[in-house]
C-alpha cells in the first residue's frame, strides 16, 4: 500500500503536515507526537525581523471552530535559522517554512536566506497586509499575489508553495495568478474572517474585532474552493480548512488536492496529524485502495 505523494519534486511518506501557526515549529508538540510519521512538518510563518504580533485576547472559541487573531508574532528569520531548523532535522519528515512579510522585500529577504537552510520548501503567506498598499493583503488582489509570487519564485531555490487566501471573490482567479507568475504548489484554505462579540461584555472578543475563522464550520467551503482550484490550475495542491479525521483528509483528496494539512484540531488533541495519517491508511484497506495516489480528484 503507497501513501506516498509528490509535490514539486519533493516526496512524503504520507499527504499529511500541519498547518502554519497551529504546531508552532514543532519543539512543543515533539514530547506528544511523533514527527517521524508526518509527511511534513509546517512551521509557523516567519518574517525577515521578530513580529510582537495583535494584542490581546488574541483567540476565542466559536462553534464548530475557532478565531484567532494572533498576528503572526514569530522570533524573526536570525533565532528559526539558528533554534527551529536544526531542531526538525532530528526528525525523517520534510520542513515547510512559512513565509510572511509586509512588503516584497521582507519576503523576498527572508526566501533569500533561507536559500541556504536545509529546509525542503517555502509557503508564502499573501494573507500579510501589504503596507506599502494601504493593507490590502497580497493574495486579495490577482495583480499583487502575481508580483509577489514571481519576485519570490525569482531568488527562491526551494519550490514555492502559494497560501491563497478564501477571502476573494473568485478563487480560480487567484489560484491562475500563482500559477502564471510560476508558484510550484498552492494551499488552500486560509482562515475566513470572522467575529465573535461577547455579548456578556459589551465588546469583540478578540482585541482586534475581526479574525480568521478556522476548524470544522469551514471544511464544506475549503473543499468546494479547493475542487475549484483543481479544475482550473495544473499545480498540485495542499487542502486545509477543518480536518480533523482520515475521512476528512479523503475528502479534500478526492476533491484534487495531492496533501492535506491539519490545523485548529491540533488544539483539542495534539495527536490529531497522526491519526490523520493513520485514517488515510484504514480507509485505504478498507476500500482495497492500493495508491493513495489514484483517489486524486476521482469525484
Amino acid at each position: 500500500m503507497n501513501t506516498a505523494v509528490t509535490i514539486a519534486g519533493v516526496t512524503w511518506k504520507n499527504p499529511v503536515t500541519v498547518a502554519s501557526g497551529t504546531f508552532g515549529s514543532g519543539a512543543e508538540y515533539s514530547e506528544l507526537v511523533d514527527l517521524n510519521q508526518l509527511g511534513a512538518v509546517t512551521t509557523k510563518g516567519v518574517a525577515n525581523i521578530p513580529w510582537q504580533g495583535n494584542p490581546t485576547p488574541r483567540i476565542a472559541e466559536t462553534y464548530g471552530g475557532m478565531i484567532n487573531a494572533v498576528g503572526l508574532q514569530n522570533p524573526g528569520i536570525d533565532v528559526f535559522a539558528k533554534r527551529d531548523i536544526p531542531f526538525l532535522k532530528q526528525y525523517d519528515t520534510n520542513i515547510i517554512v512559512n513565509v510572511c512579510g509586509k512588503s516584497t522585500a521582507d519576503y523576498v529577504e527572508v526566501v533569500e536566506r533561507l536559500g541556504d537552510e536545509p529546509v525542503d520548501m517555502l509557503e508564502i503567506n499573501v494573507s500579510c497586509p501589504n503596507v506599502k498598499e494601504g493593507g490590502i493583503a497580497f493574495g486579495q488582489d490577482p495583480k499583487a499575489l502575481f508580483e509577489i509570487t514571481k519576485a519570490v519564485k525569482a531568488v527562491a531555490k526551494q519550490p514555492i508553495i502559494m497560501k491563497l487566501s478564501p477571502n476573494v471573490t473568485d478563487i480560480t482567479e487567484m489560484a491562475k495568478a500563482a500559477e502564471a507568475a510560476g508558484a510550484d504548489a498552492l494551499s488552500l484554505i486560509n482562515t475566513l474572517t470572522g467575529m465573535k462579540i461577547d455579548v456578556h461584555r459589551r465588546t469583540f472578543a478578540v482585541a482586534n474585532k475581526t479574525g480568521g475563522l478556522s476548524g470544522p464550520a469551514i471544511k464544506p467551503v475549503a473543499v468546494r474552493m479547493v475542487y475549484q482550484v483543481a479544475h482550473a490550475v495544473q499545480v498540485p495542491i495542499i487542502g486545509m480548512g477543518g480536518i480533523a479525521t482520515g475521512e476528512d483528509a479523503i475528502e479534500f483528496i478526492m476533491a484534487g488536492a495531492t496533501a492535506v494539512s491539519v490545523g485548529t484540531a491540533t488544539f483539542h488533541d495534539p495527536m490529531t496529524p497522526v491519526k490523520v495519517a493513520q485514517g488515510i491508511e484504514e480507509y485505504m484497506k478498507r476500500y482495497g485502495v492500493e495508491d493513495i495516489n489514484e483517489l486524486r480528484g476521482c469525484v
